[in-house]
């Protein structure tokens, strides 16, 4: 039987203020992701600012996005799919090129006007091919934020039973990143043990197979 946690007591009452804002002379804007160039200082209740310093945030058209574990039982053990997945942020990276062809599961980001529900049966069907009811999907955990360091991006989390002979031919959303994708089964244990070994690395994906495995049957 697992105990109750004690509750977690509120941080400081830390807020950020604007000093300045010179995202005007930014070089990455007008692209996929986009930067607001700040000078910002730290206000704490009952006390003078702090000094100013530089703080960059990315920005995006679209901020949140959906990470959906597709699954199926076969002779009482649970499988998920996984995707292939190219990162050039990685295969780029300025240190150094890093394995940047990543097993994930579906995902995407959420599109202006819809819900996060809605995008996640729409990633479902563009990356797996599968053609699942947005109230099919069930939430799976609260949401995170993947890197509050420098952007206010939300994951939401969702699961869904699917039968493997309803799969189709999945869409893809016209990026060559999506292009002829390998798609794959595994069961969930054996994914596990994957992230363990470090042969799955995409930390979104490692979150949710972990809190699926918590849910069970």
């Amino acid at each position: 039987m697992k105990s109750t946690p004690e509750p977690l007591p509120s941080p400081p009452d830390v807020r950020a203020v604007i000093v300045r804002d010179a995202s005007a002379t930014a070089t990455a804007l007008g692209g996929f992701v986009n930067v607001r160039r700040l000078e910002v200082a730290v206000a704490l209740p009952g006390a003078p600012l702090s000094r100013s310093f530089p703080f960059d945030i990315a920005t995006r058209r679209a901020i949140d996005a959906v990470v959906v574990v597709a699954h199926f039982d076969r002779d009482q053990v649970r499988h998920v799919y996984l995707r292939s997945c190219p990162r050039p942020a990685l295969m780029l990276h300025e240190g150094g090129a890093r394995a940047g062809n990543l097993w994930e599961l579906a995902a995407g980001l959420i599109d202006p006007g819809e819900s996060p529900r809605e995008a996640a049966a729409r990633e479902l069907h563009e990356e797996l091919g599968f053609d699942v009811a947005a109230e099919a999907l069930v939430p799976l955990g609260t949401l995170t934020y993947p890197a509050p360091g420098f952007i206010a991006e939300q994951h939401h989390y969702f699961h869904v039973a699917v039968d493997p002979a309803q799969r189709g031919t999945p869409t893809e959303d016209g990026s060559p990143l999506e292009k002829d994708a390998r798609v794959l089964t595994c069961p969930l244990e054996d994914a596990l043990a994957h992230c363990r070994a470090g042969r799955i690395v995409d930390a979104k994906t490692e979150l949710a197979l972990r809190r699926l495995a918590e849910v069970g049957s």
